[in-house]
């Protein structure tokens, strides 16, 4: 927490999108063979404009370039996906020209990627990850002072966009976008996401769109976190009913009482909302940080694995068609974790793919550093990595660390 680089709490702005379509965007514009809301800010910059003073009147100590889908795969609805640069670029640009006069900071806000890696669809990771290094590298050559990674509904795209914002310097805050029930369309939640990437070194973590979840969510992991808690949720309660200013303040009161330092609004927010909001974060300082939180778990998608001093290796699993299974039969009383055997690349895909059957954190033994990158790349959570390989300390050390693994 002493190496976040802003003040705390930090106030952010409110809805882009609904906040244009309100003030006179057509609703086609977001639809297929539309202009693209990206293209269309730039051929009315005044709202924008209109837009971002207001938040910054408001209040807001940080606002999103309206950047939010501009990655080839969601521009290339709008014929687009050739322009991802120049949209990017030219984004920042106007929001900067609005929001630096004004000694307020601005975020290069990206999308999910709208693809899914097997067993939810049958997208590469490394595509997943080349999308969003072209968009990222165009916001940091834009010169955003951070990275938000918004409405993260997949463990692969949160982990491809944040391995692809740590080849720039940028802060990079992530949030992801639960139900009613606190999970993603992929099944994960807060905990394994903050366990998962807080070790992949992001800056900050929580939670946007829906407001009834998050109290729970953020109270559940507000002793597992070593980086600030976002909290940046639509101005709707689940029935649909718009709240006030008022009433969004005082469910923000909430949040921040449980720990949340970095909050906003999110669609149906206003001004007005931002306003209360800020009235509220002054009645609080920084986070209070346990000194050791406890975030020595392993995870998947699913669920966070919280480790014991001792950990006790099954027998090697291969990386059969039947690892599925071997997964499910491992006989707990005999250990605490299960131990899989990388050989190949094929062998990181097919750990990868079945690793939703475990029961038990997954350890990974493998005696060539390619092959266990791989390992650690495309598995979607945090892996124990056996320390006994044959791959030197200099090497297995940073490789390990890089993925956020755990080598023991």
């Amino acid at each position: 927490m002493e190496d976040f680089p802003y003040p705390l709490p930090m106030l952010l702005d409110g809805a882009t999108g609904t906040a244009l379509l309100s003030a006179g965007m057509p609703a086609d514009v977001c639809r297929p063979g539309g202009l693209g809301m990206e293209q269309w800010v730039l051929q009315h910059p005044q709202m924008l404009q209109t837009l971002l003073n207001a938040y910054i009147d408001a209040g807001s100590q940080a606002v999103f370039a309206p950047t939010f889908g501009a990655n080839a795969a969601l521009l290339s609805a709008y014929g687009l996906e050739g322009r991802v640069v120049e949209l990017n670029t030219e984004l920042v640009r106007l929001a900067q020209s609005i929001a630096k006069p004004r000694g307020v900071l601005v975020g290069g806000n990206v999308s999910p990627s709208g693809l899914f890696v097997p067993p939810f669809g049958e997208a590469d990771f490394d595509d997943i990850y080349d999308l969003y290094r072209q968009q990222i590298r165009a916001l940091d050559q834009a010169g955003v002072d951070f990275l938000a990674i918004e409405s993260q509904t997949s463990l692969a795209d949160m982990r491809a966009a944040v391995l692809a914002a740590r080849t720039t310097d940028l802060p990079v805050f992530v949030t992801i976008a639960v139900d009613e029930s606190g999970h993603t369309v992929t099944g994960s939640s807060l905990l394994p996401v903050v366990i998962t990437l807080q070790a992949m070194g992001v800056d900050a973590i929580g939670l946007n769109c829906l407001l009834d979840p998050m109290l729970s969510l953020i109270e559940e992991v507000r002793l597992h976190t070593a980086v600030p808690i976002i909290a940046k949720p639509n101005a709707r309660n689940t029935d649909g009913t718009l709240l006030s200013p008022a009433a969004f303040a005082e469910k923000m009161r909430l949040l921040m009482q449980a720990g949340a330092r970095i909050v906003g609004g999110y669609d149906d927010s206003t001004p007005a909302h931002i306003s209360a909001l800020k009235k509220v974060a002054q009645e609080f300082g920084p986070p209070e940080i346990a000194k050791e939180p406890d975030n020595y778990a392993a995870t998947i998608e699913t669920e966070a694995f919280f480790l014991g001093d001792d950990l006790v290796f099954s027998e090697p699993l291969a990386c059969t068609g039947h690892l599925d299974d071997d997964l499910i039969d491992l006989d707990d009383d005999r250990c605490n974790t299960a131990l899989v055997e990388i050989e190949s690349i094929d062998d990181a895909y097919v750990l990868a793919e079945n690793s939703s059957m475990t029961r038990l954190p997954i350890a990974v033994h493998c005696d060539s550093a390619p092959i266990l990158e791989a390992a650690l790349r495309y598995f979607q959570g945090r892996l124990i990595v056996d320390s006994e390989c044959q791959i030197e300390d200099e090497i297995l050390e940073p490789l390990s660390s890089k993925y956020g693994a755990i080598l023991y």
